[in-house]
């Protein structure tokens, strides 16, 4: 059965408007709070911890989560603003009954959005978002008083996560003689990220560290990285950092400007692992450049595409126990660090890789060329069976042969609007811009 709130990455919608109210996120704590608790033997209250990014809705929504969980008889303890990798942290290293972050990720302010972990530190599987889903249905009650859960603070959440970050850097490198610049969107990193690398040795230049409930994500951070590569060329720096909202996504800048995306820096940690012994594959997604398969398949290293999404990603790394995975984004993931993605952890690995390598960005990357990839949105009428559409089909299978082992199509429907996405990479822009849009016409002639 379809999920009916929960979509890729947890519930998210406007604040405001249905799932994203207060009335229903206290339901949506409550039915959380019965199904993540199951397994606590009675002995034991179970407790969740409630972290969040810097958007002014989290607040609110905070509260009501609060009321949710306590009314199902769990304490509740409150790590305020901390990143998403950092809820995944504490909430394993506490020995906590499940986590829950209140964020919309890469999104603007006046979305929000509640995600969940397990005591594991890993994000749910889908059949228990489903058992949330079906405990939503039934009507809400009350634990009678004396079973009430009830709410502390988390004393220095952000120190305990700083210092698990910088656990993940090698002991025998660190960061003294290089300038970095990092930018936190106006996120939950604000006052994180900054410490972690300067601890570790760099100068480091901040930017987007001034939130103030409104401005996330708001031309800056990893989804508006010009911000970083203008400051990176302004103050001289070797690098540049890029977080999201919520610090779970990473893009990178060289000290030319140049902008890194998340399929380039997975291939950077994958080539400094394979420095100190074989790796037996990575995992990308259906998105994920073809320029990745082709060096992989050279370095003799498998690789496999999940589904678009982190979650998915993950999935398939624990399914063929590999180690690093990731998405062009910047979600990217190293199991033999954390168990979730982190856009700070991930940057360490990527700058140990500078260090061992005495090398740039652009010097480790050099032997790798991102196909261009030609993206066209086709909106459809709801219902249509695009799947089966001859003439479309008939003209995807024409692209394929032609491109041969030198590019790939992809086709895939919006999940969250009556679209289907033409996707054609070439080893030539314009003949993957040409190539999506004959596919593309096929069904806009219609």
């Amino acid at each position: 059965m379809a999920a009916k709130y929960f979509g890729t990455d947890g519930v998210r919608g406007l604040v405001g408007e249905l799932p994203i109210t207060p009335d229903f996120v206290m339901r949506l704590g409550y039915a959380a709070g019965k199904v993540l608790t199951k397994s606590v033997p009675q002995s034991t209250k179970p407790t969740v911890l409630i972290g969040k990014d810097t958007r002014i809705s989290g607040y609110m929504l905070e509260a009501a989560l609060e009321a949710g969980f306590a009314a199902a008889g769990v304490d509740v303890m409150l790590a305020g603003p901390v990143p998403t990798p950092a809820v995944a942290y504490l909430t394993r290293a506490l020995r906590l009954s499940a986590g829950v972050v209140i964020s919309a990720s890469h999104n603007p302010f006046h979305d929000n959005g509640i995600k969940f972990f397990s005591a594991s530190g890993n994000k749910l599987p889908d059949a228990v978002e489903a058992e949330i889903e079906a405990e939503l249905e039934t009507p809400m009650a009350c634990v009678s008083s004396e079973k009430l859960g009830k709410a502390r603070r988390l004393d220095d959440a952000q120190g305990r996560y700083i210092e698990f970050c910088k656990s993940t850097f090698p002991n025998a490198l660190d960061l003294r003689g290089m300038t970095i610049v990092v930018d936190c969107a106006h996120g939950a990193a604000y006052n994180i990220a900054p410490h972690v690398f300067h601890e570790l040795g760099a100068e480091v230049i901040v930017i987007g560290n001034q939130p103030n409930g409104l401005n996330i994500n708001d031309g800056f951070g990893a989804t508006a990285p010009d911000a970083l590569a203008k400051s990176v060329r302004a103050n001289h720096a070797d690098v540049g950092i890029a977080l999201d909202g919520d610090a779970d996504r990473l893009v990178m800048v060289d000290a030319a400007g140049r902008i890194y995306n998340g399929d380039e820096l997975l291939y950077v940690m994958v080539k400094d692992r394979m420095s100190s012994g074989p790796v037996a594959g990575a995992v990308g997604t259906l998105m994920t450049n073809m320029a990745l398969e082709v060096a992989f398949k050279k370095m003799g290293i498998g690789f496999a595409r999940a589904k678009v999404g982190d979650r998915y990603v993950l999935e398939t790394l624990q399914e063929r126990g590999w180690q690093l995975g990731g998405e062009g984004s910047g979600h990217l993931l190293c199991l033999d660090k954390h168990t979730t993605g982190d856009g700070i952890v991930s940057a360490l690995q990527v700058l140990s890789a500078l260090k061992r390598a005495g090398q740039s960005l652009a010097e480790l990357t050099a032997d790798i060329r991102l196909y261009p990839q030609s993206l066209i949105n086709v909106r459809i009428a709801p219902g249509f069976d695009w799947k089966n559409h001859a003439g479309m089909q008939a003209e995807k299978d024409a692209v394929e042969q032609e491109l041969g082992d030198a590019g790939r199509v992809l086709i895939r429907a919006s999940g969250t609007e009556p679209l289907i996405r033409v996707m054609v990479e070439a080893q030539n822009a314009d003949t993957a811009y040409s190539m999506a849009r004959r596919i593309a016409d096929k069904v806009t002639a219609v």
